[in-house]
């Protein structure tokens, strides 16, 4: 889908139906500088606001979530495809992220005081900078607004939102959820802009930082741009998260978990499993029955509780995988399952496996944002972490070992990414940091570390 499926306006699409949802027009490139004003107008008030009482709304707009979760949850479904069970858990994250950040924000920004040499006091203090610009994805429509604005609030920082324009309308619902709650109007600005225009607002004198989720093209794009304006940036992008089954993993749990681990969100995550490493003790095993369990996932409509995959959320997103799964057949992948375009309305993907897996296939070298899986044999542990860590990105992994000591050994040391989950799948923790290595790109978000990512860490000395 274009950005515009007419001129000057933004088409949303039910990915389920191939039916067309809304318009909306495209703001013109004066009408998105003056909403930047409006943005840092807002903001030289919101600074002077006590910490305390930041987190009072913050706290607020986690509950007006949660009221509002039926009518978000079914906007999601309905633009993105996302599974309407993934919806809900989708907002209930963003709620928690809100809890966690009006308990602990106010204590995570306080003052730090230290003993300077000679009698002198040094103070620590972290202010706000300015207007944060996000440049977020579809996948998440929710969170990953949730994820940079609530931090950057607490901080005392304005915001501005460019959604994905599949997302358009989840984007604007956010801006009245918050403001609703009670957040000044204008803190949170929802900018409905084309690429071109997008460019000039990482330009824009107002705007102090840029934080962008979505491909290492699009991130260092952004960069460069923020960079040649000496603005920081944190990125977010792309990944292919290696999950090690090791000798002595409990293999019924390693075969459920990368089941949901790969699937989950339709397999559009950042930081799905996607590349699957097995060690020769257990890869037959392995095998058998996770293409047993991926075979037997039922694809259907994202509204109904009995879907477990749901379609992906564009069609141009689907022909781009499935031309990553022919490629990587024709330099010797295998299908186990899946792997065919169904003849049916909707962008869906069946849930698929590949193996044969190897370096100089899309399946081994690229990341599938899709629900289709790489299966790799490995000799033993040592190869296993070898095949891990030969990739390019590194956001996060997970290691299935019954000896919990010697994953987090390996996890610790010897694992290239930004996390790393033991015998488990998750997605993301409202009190631990988020990011990852290499071009999975940089910078952290959650547990206290994104509030300082955009804050002028000020030194005062006192004699």
């Amino acid at each position: 889908m274009k950005d515009a499926a007419k001129s000057g306006y933004i088409t949303t699409v039910d990915p389920a139906t191939e039916q067309p949802l809304k318009d909306y027009p495209i703001m013109e490139r004066e009408e998105a500088l003056a909403a930047v004003e409006r943005c840092h107008e807002a903001f030289l008030h919101w600074r002077e606001t006590s910490k305390e009482s930041r987190a009072e709304i913050i706290s607020k707009i986690g509950a007006t979530l949660r009221d509002r979760a039926d009518d978000f949850a079914s906007l999601m479904t309905d633009e993105t495809g996302k599974r309407l069970e993934d919806g809900h858990t989708e907002i209930e994250l963003c709620a928690a992220i809100c809890d966690w950040t009006a308990e602990q924000g106010p204590e995570e920004l306080a003052d730090e005081v230290r003993e300077v040499a000679n009698g002198e006091r040094g103070v620590i203090t972290y202010q706000p900078q300015g207007v944060i610009y996000g440049i977020q994805p579809w996948n998440f429509p929710a969170y990953q607004a949730v994820r940079y604005a609530i931090a950057n609030l607490m901080a005392g920082n304005g915001v501005l939102l460019k959604h994905a324009s599949n997302c358009t309308g989840s984007g604007l619902f956010l801006r009245d959820v918050f403001e609703a709650a009670g957040l000044p109007e204008h803190l949170f600005t929802v900018l409905v802009i084309d690429h071109d225009t997008s460019d000039d607002i990482v330009k824009n004198h107002r705007v102090r930082g840029v934080t962008l989720t979505g491909s290492a093209a699009s991130g260092a794009k952004v960069a460069a741009i923020a960079g040649s304006a000496i603005k920081k940036t944190v990125l977010e992008l792309g990944s292919n998260d290696a999950y090690l089954v090791l000798d002595d993993a409990d293999l019924d749990l390693a075969v459920k978990t990368c089941v949901i681990g790969r699937i989950y969100n339709n397999g559009q995550t950042c930081v799905n499993a996607k590349r699957f490493i097995v060690t020769e003790k257990n890869y037959d095993a392995f095998v058998k029955a996770y293409v047993e369990a991926m075979s037997a996932l039922k694809m259907g409509d994202p509204r109904e509780k009995s879907t477990k995959l749901g379609p992906m959320a564009r069609g141009d997103l689907r022909d781009t995988l499935h031309e990553q799964v022919t490629k990587s057949v024709d330099r010797g992948a295998t299908i186990e399952c899946g792997g065919e375009i169904p003849d049916r309305t909707g962008y869906y993907y069946p849930a698929t496996v590949l193996t044969d897996v190897k370096p100089g296939q899309p399946a081994y070298d690229e990341e599938l944002f899709g629900p289709v899986a790489s299966v790799i044999r490995a000799k033993d542990d040592v190869e296993a972490m070898h095949i891990a860590n030969d990739s390019r990105f590194g956001l996060g992994g997970g290691i299935f070992s019954q000896d919990e000591d010697y994953a987090v050994n390996l996890a610790r040391s010897h694992f290239d990414t930004g996390m790393v989950f033991i015998n488990g799948f998750n997605v993301a923790t409202p009190n631990m940091p988020f990011g990852g290595v290499k071009d999975s790109g940089y910078g952290r978000e959650h547990g206290g570390f994104g509030m300082k990512e955009f804050v002028n860490v000020k030194t005062i000395i006192t004699n």
